[in-house]
Formats: structure tokens, C-alpha cells, sequence
């Protein structure tokens, strides 16, 4: 195992670490506040990047594209939540399980009637089509911007989370939603709008990811299993778990997948396994109810 080989596998470990923490830190404040399991969560994330895709084409626009697709499903995912989800609430976490899991098929099964079963490519913008030199070695442009923008989201949460009212709201909903609504706030908006965001965010991964990943019926069940394990490894209810969990993740995923493809998901969750016999509430996880 070479130098080069050990920088490039890291740098695609850390692109790929953070486009799982756009997927994973909505579904981890999803779950946390809202006691909510969101087997559809990456069906966001597919429809994000076909949406993306086609405005793409469409306006050969990609800044656009990024722009639309996080709020087109940010908007199914407000309707999501008030039309379906909401009925659910008190009752039993298989109803949720089983509504999620019976939208994720629909999902793939919209995608294959609008756009089809052949794989496509989202292109990346002009500015970033090229390669560059990285420590001598050749490597994509586009995928330093995936890096770049995924600590630039990462921050920008980091801050809203603890420096803004809205923040200190979630956060308390994620500990005692019961206490945050006796204390006057809307718990059922805030809910709609924790929803809608982690949508709208995974979304934005998807387009993001459409560049790097390709697009295919079925892409929402591979990145959802590797979310899921970001989620429990990270910690629910918590940003700082998602983009952690995401990175460890990522680097294990991407090195596992080059070195032993044959058994990389199996040593994945070992793992996740390893981290949860010391962490059992996962490396920056709390007690939920």
C-alpha cells in the first residue's frame, strides 16, 4: 500500500464520508426528535439527484439544479409528513417502518417510469471538469468541491444548531419534546420542518453525489444502508455524530471496498459492531427515550 494509493483512497473516503452526512444528519435528527424511522429517507436523496439531473438538462444550469431539486423535495417532504406521517405518531414504530419501506418502492418505481433503468451522469460544472495535482498525484476537481462544500454545510448547521434559537428548539426537542411544547412552542411545525430539511438536505446531497456516484434505480438503498450505520455509529439526535460517523464511515467504506470488495459490507458492520461494544450510544449519542 502505497503513499499515493493511501491519499487518494482518503480524499475519496472524505468525499464520500460527507456526502453520507448530508443523508445521514437529517435522518439522525428525523429519528432523535421524532422517534420517526424514515426507511424513505433515501429515496430523497435518488429523487434529489434525478430532479437535479433533468434541471440540469433543462437549464444547463448545475448551481440551478442544486438549487430546485433540495427544494422540490422539500416540499414532498413537508406533504410526506402532514399527509401521512402525522397519522402515525402514536402508534406502533412498525406502522412507520412499514409506511416508509412501501415509499421508498414507490419511489423506485416512479424513477424507472420517468426516467428510466439505464444509468445516468450528472455533469459536473465547467469550472470543476478537470483534474488537479494533489501531492503528485492526478485527481478530480469535483471531488475537492464535494469535500469543500460538505464542511461548508457541516459548519454552517454546526452553527445554526448552537448559536440560534432554532437550534436550541431542536436540540431541546431531541432531549424532551414534551417539555418544549408545554413551553409554548409549535412542536407539530417544528416537526413539519425538521422533516422537510433533512429531505431538502438529503436532496442536496443527491445532487451533490450525482457527479460522483451516477444515477440509478436502487442508489437510494445502497447509500441508506451506509447512512443507517453513520446514524448509529455517530449517535441519533446529533449533527456532530452524523459528520463524524459520516467521515469514519466513508474512509472504512471506500478502503474496505478497494481492498477486500468480496466482504467490504460484512467489515463495515463489524465495524459498527466494534464502536457500539464501547459506545453503545454510538460516539456522540445520548439516552433518547
Amino acid at each position: 500500500m502505497t503513499a499515493d494509493f493511501v491519499i487518494v483512497q482518503g480524499l475519496n473516503g472524505v468525499a464520500y464520508g460527507l456526502l453520507l452526512f448530508l443523508l445521514a444528519a437529517g435522518l439522525s435528527l428525523i429519528f432523535g426528535m421524532m422517534d420517526v424511522v424514515n426507511l424513505a429517507h433515501g429515496s430523497f436523496f435518488m429523487l434529489g439527484a434525478y430532479i437535479g439531473y433533468s434541471a440540469a438538462r433543462a437549464t444547463h444550469n448545475f448551481w440551478l439544479a442544486l438549487l430546485l431539486a433540495p427544494l422540490a423535495v422539500g416540499l414532498l417532504g413537508v406533504a410526506v409528513e402532514i399527509g401521512l406521517l402525522k397519522r402515525l405518531y402514536r402508534r406502533p414504530l412498525l406502522d412507520q417502518v412499514i409506511l416508509t419501506f412501501g415509499l421508498s418502492f414507490m419511489a423506485a418505481e416512479l424513477v424507472k417510469i420517468i426516467w428510466g433503468s439505464s444509468e445516468l451522469v450528472l455533469q459536473p460544472p465547467d469550472v470543476f471538469a478537470g483534474p488537479v495535482d494533489v501531492v503528485g498525484n492526478t485527481y478530480p476537481v469535483y471531488r475537492l468541491f464535494v469535500i469543500t462544500i460538505g464542511v461548508a454545510v457541516a459548519l454552517v448547521l454546526w452553527l445554526v444548531e448552537r448559536r440560534t434559537r432554532l437550534g436550541a428548539i431542536i436540540r431541546a426537542g431531541v432531549v424532551d419534546r414534551q417539555m418544549v411544547a408545554a413551553l409554548g412552542v409549535n412542536i407539530g411545525a417544528v416537526f413539519t420542518g425538521v422533516f422537510a430539511f433533512g429531505a431538502a438536505l438529503a436532496a442536496f446531497g443527491g445532487v451533490v453525489a450525482g457527479p460522483v456516484l451516477s444515477l440509478f434505480p436502487g442508489m437510494d438503498a445502497v447509500v441508506l444502508i451506509n447512512a443507517l450505520i453513520v446514524v448509529v455509529v455517530g449517535g441519533m439526535g446529533t449533527l456532530t455524530g452524523a459528520f463524524w460517523g459520516g467521515l469514519l464511515i466513508g474512509v472504512a467504506v471506500t478502503f474496505l471496498t478497494v481492498l477486500v470488495p468480496q466482504v467490504a459490507l460484512v467489515l463495515t458492520f463489524v465495524v459498527m459492531a466494534t464502536i457500539l461494544l464501547v459506545r453503545p450510544n454510538g460516539l456522540f449519542g445520548m439516552k433518547l427515550r
